[in-house]
């Protein structure tokens, strides 16, 4: 794949004895929206945390933006630079005002002057429907706004790929919805590469390009979302899909 943001050759990774992710091959788009889902301990998040080296795979390749990731620091930062992450618990700084969480990743990391930062960092909490907090400190806010902010905080580096690792499951029911508009929002914007570990499978249906299902360690299986859904081809997809969705 010529325009490919994201290839995984033979990834393989270990914590201590057990293998956690087994032999994965995956090539993403440029500007393509993936949702990865499967059950827990199914290697979901640390196959988008070794897309960043937040995780270091000891077997195969992965090459970002044309940046293979190794253990060189300056290919490493490289790739950080261009890939954005959103938690599942928003990690953001609690003794920093919401505008500050985003102005410092800008100035420190892209050497913004500080005006400039809070001009993209005020554009970006408008994005996400959140400005009129912008003075507030976190603890402030309920779970769906802190996660809306760790979205912004990421946007404000631009990075060319976004990835989510459940970033619904720590909100309360009612909270959920507020954070997938502004996710849904973000997909319908061309250009932007996602890669998001939810079990929101309405989400899925709507937003995703590709829906990837995994099971201890593999990728079972990988359809559009009207073929995932509607005719999974393996029996431990549908299995999932029915303890799910009903």
């Amino acid at each position: 794949m010529a325009q490919a943001m994201i290839q995984m050759e033979g990834v393989s990774k270990w914590f201590g004895s057990f293998q956690v992710l087994r032999d994965i091959d995956l090539e993403v788009a440029r500007g393509e929206r993936i949702v990865i889902c499967g059950p827990s301990g199914s290697g979901k998040s640390t196959l988008i945390r070794c897309i960043n080296r937040l995780e270091e795979h000891q077997q195969g390749r992965i090459v970002v933006g044309g940046v293979e990731l190794t253990g060189n620091l300056k290919r490493i930062e490289a790739v950080r630079r261009d890939v954005g992450m959103v938690f599942q618990h928003f990690n953001l700084f609690p003794h920093l005002t919401v505008l500050e969480n985003l102005v410092l990743g800008p100035v420190w990391v892209l050497g913004l002057p500080r005006r400039a930062a809070e001009e993209k960092a005020m554009h970006y909490l408008e994005r996400v429907h959140i400005a009129d907090q912008a003075d507030k400190h976190p603890g402030q806010l309920s779970g769906g706004q802190q996660q809306r902010v760790a979205i912004a905080r990421s946007l404000c580096m631009e990075p060319k790929v976004m990835l989510f690792d459940e970033p619904t499951s720590a909100l309360d029911p009612e909270m959920v919805t507020e954070v997938l508009d502004v996710m849904v929002g973000l997909a319908e914007d061309a250009g932007m590469t996602m890669l998001c570990v939810t079990h929101e499978m309405g989400f899925a249906r709507q937003v995703a390009d590709r829906v990837i299902f995994m099971d201890q360690g593999r990728i079972v299986e990988q359809n559009t979302p009207e073929a995932f859904f509607d005719a999974p081809a393996n029996e431990r997809t549908r299995l999932f899909l029915s303890r799910i969705l009903h």
